[in-house]
């Protein structure tokens, strides 16, 4: 839907160029490759964080699956590492050898 709305900010950005400024056709072709750009920037961004996102997820179903996921060479599991929710962080535990270790879960696959 945001989408939608960016395509429409953008047509009335097109015609008001057209109809509305004594720019020349040059001008009017770098303001309008350059609104251009931002936006594809925009949905590239946003493509980019969604998979990231979910990628995080994934890792965190895995976890609460108990199986044993991969963060940065590291193997966590629910035996060694606990899982803060609101910073999806794991925390190692108490009497392991990674304890108060902090991994985000952005860093597994």
């Amino acid at each position: 839907m945001d989408y939608l709305a960016g395509i429409v900010v953008a047509g009335l950005l097109f015609l008001s160029l057209h109809y509305f400024t004594e720019l020349s056709r040059s001008q009017k072709t770098n303001i309008s490759l350059s609104f251009l750009a931002v936006i594809l920037l925009a949905v590239a961004y946003n493509s980019y964080s969604d998979y990231q996102r979910e990628k995080m997820l994934q890792a965190v179903l895995h976890y609460k699956q108990g199986k044993t996921i991969n963060c940065n060479g590291q193997e966590v599991n629910s035996s060694t590492y606990s899982l803060s929710i609101g910073t999806y962080t794991f925390i190692g535990k108490k009497g392991t050898p990674h304890y108060a270790e902090m991994i985000s879960a952005e860093s597994c696959q």
